[in-house]
């Protein structure tokens, strides 16, 4: 694992900033379809074809930062993410703005080459890759050696379903490159919480 990669933990992150972060839905964006694999289709997802190698060229290419988003069919925090989350209007535009989404299905069966050249369907690379939880986001550096897997070389793996702010902030930290610095997202999620962000 590499040194400037942590993980976010579910639990430590939810009693730090769920409490400040209860608001009303309310949606600003609409709610996306559901494809045809029982996943939402937002228009800031990419259809690519999955070859991770690619996508970061086209991302960096395009000034954006690469993010994996591990979903399932009937997955009840993915349809809440949807639904009262990433339709908030900072979030979404972010999203379409910053981030290049490629969505992944944790069952599904559409190849997919990870950085180290191996090809396998999702649910199988979803298990190489350690993701057993969705919504799961992965968040990928601007360069990746050619060895490793996405997971090894992810900058920030965020695995769960959470309110707007912690979201945002996450979306945003990413951004500012926080997880090469010595501050802890716990620490930021409380700064930019007790400044009014």
């Amino acid at each position: 694992m590499l040194s400037n990669r942590r993980t976010f933990l579910t639990g430590a992150a939810l009693a730090l900033a769920a409490p400040a972060l209860i608001r009303p839905a309310r949606a600003d964006q609409p709610v996306p379809p559901l494809g045809e694999d029982g996943l939402h289709k937002p228009d800031w997802i990419v259809e690519t074809f999955k070859d991770m190698r690619d996508d970061l060229t086209e991302a960096n290419a395009e000034g954006k930062r690469l993010l994996i988003l591990v979903e399932q069919r009937g997955c009840i925090y993915c349809t809440r993410m949807h639904e009262h989350v990433y339709t908030d209007d900072r979030i979404a535009q972010m999203l379409r703005d910053d981030f290049m989404v490629v969505q992944m299905n944790l069952f599904g069966n559409v190849p997919v080459t990870d950085f180290d050249g191996v090809e396998m369907d999702e649910r199988d690379m979803m298990n190489r890759w350690g993701v057993v939880f969705t919504p799961t986001m992965m968040f990928m550096p601007e360069a990746i050696p050619e060895s490793g897997t996405a997971a090894q070389n992810a900058a920030m793996v965020m695995p769960g379903a959470f309110e707007r702010g912690t979201t945002r902030l996450m979306l945003q930290w990413v951004l500012e490159r926080g997880y090469e610095g010595d501050e802890h997202f716990q620490h930021y999620v409380a700064r930019n919480l007790n400044a009014g962000n």
